[in-house]
């Protein structure tokens, strides 16, 4: 694997990683200064190039959304070189038209989780990044562009409203949700996108919607029997996407021209003389190629 070959990172359900022509699979443990990562990681390549799949919620799903160790899911992916994250989830559909079994390629977020680490830095070293927009824009053309070439329509372009969970919206929530113009709802991409843009790796969801959440008064509330009964009549879809739009990623050698390569470039703040080394010593991953780590 040379310096500037893509590796790319998958997050998602547990079943992502039995894909058709995935070669070397090892699983790794990947340790981080921030804490656990949800499982061991998935190693392997698939056409040729090097693929990190992480389960989110570990195998068997012993977490739940607001107990993920999100920063040292990221800080692991890369440790292990990744450039590039495809994120898939399972979301509620907030608009009549974005049916269950839809695929939804996001472009925005809103964040409204309370309960999460939501960033690397903080006191010691501290740092702003830019999230106008939060996904990579090469990573969502080449996601759509594959979801095309294996005859999914996908929903190009959406918000997704990410709640703090684990229980579903409430009748008043999911209309004020539908008021604000958002897409989607789900529990799992926040602070996931703001962590992986501190690290400076190019990151793209694809929403897998399952439901409409419960404002809809022509289907029933949602359940996890109906999320898990979707999202199993989806899975073969989600693999062949993957497997899809990895080769389009393969060729990409250079500096992403979304600047999400580059995001720490103006984003430290603190002086250099006022930095905290211990603070930096956890950084050495994320921050790397700023601090000459």
């Amino acid at each position: 694997m040379t310096s500037n070959a893509p590796v790319i990172g998958i997050l998602g359900g547990s079943g992502l990683y039995e894909i058709e022509g995935l070669t070397d699979i090892e699983w790794r443990h990947v340790a981080s200064p921030f804490g656990t990562p949800s499982d061991a990681l998935c190693f392997g390549r698939l056409d040729g190039v090097q693929v990190v799949f992480l389960p989110r919620h570990g195998r068997g799903h012993p977490h739940s959304p607001t107990d993920i160790n999100y920063r040292a899911n990221i800080d692991a992916l890369k440790r292990s070189g990744v450039t590039d994250i495809i994120s898939l989830s399972a979301v509620g559909s907030l608009k009549e038209e974005m049916a269950p079994g839809d695929f939804v390629i996001v472009d925005q977020f809103i964040d409204r989780t309370f309960a999460r680490e939501k960033s690397f830095f903080g006191t010691g070293c501290a740092a702003h990044v830019s999230m106008a927009q939060p996904v990579c824009g090469r990573l969502g053309e080449a996601l759509r562009k594959a979801a095309l070439s294996i005859r999914i329509e996908p929903w190009h372009g959406g918000t997704y409203i990410v709640m703090e969970g684990p229980q579903f919206s409430t009748m008043a929530e999911s209309r004020l949700y539908r008021s604000w113009g958002c897409d989607v709802i789900g529990m799992t991409n926040m602070p996931e996108a703001k962590l992986a843009r501190e690290a400076e790796i190019c990151y793209a969801t694809v929403a897998m919607v399952t439901d409409y959440d419960c404002w809809h008064s022509d289907h029933g509330n949602v359940s996890v029997e109906m999320v898990l009964r979707t999202l199993g009549e989806n899975a073969a879809n989600a693999r062949a996407l993957v497997k899809a739009v990895v080769p389009q990623l393969k060729s990409h050698t250079e500096t992403c021209r979304f600047g999400c390569q580059t995001a720490l470039d103006h984003a430290l703040i603190t002086a250099p003389d006022a930095r905290d080394p211990s603070a930096l010593a956890r950084l050495d991953a994320v921050a790397g190629r700023l601090l000459g780590r």
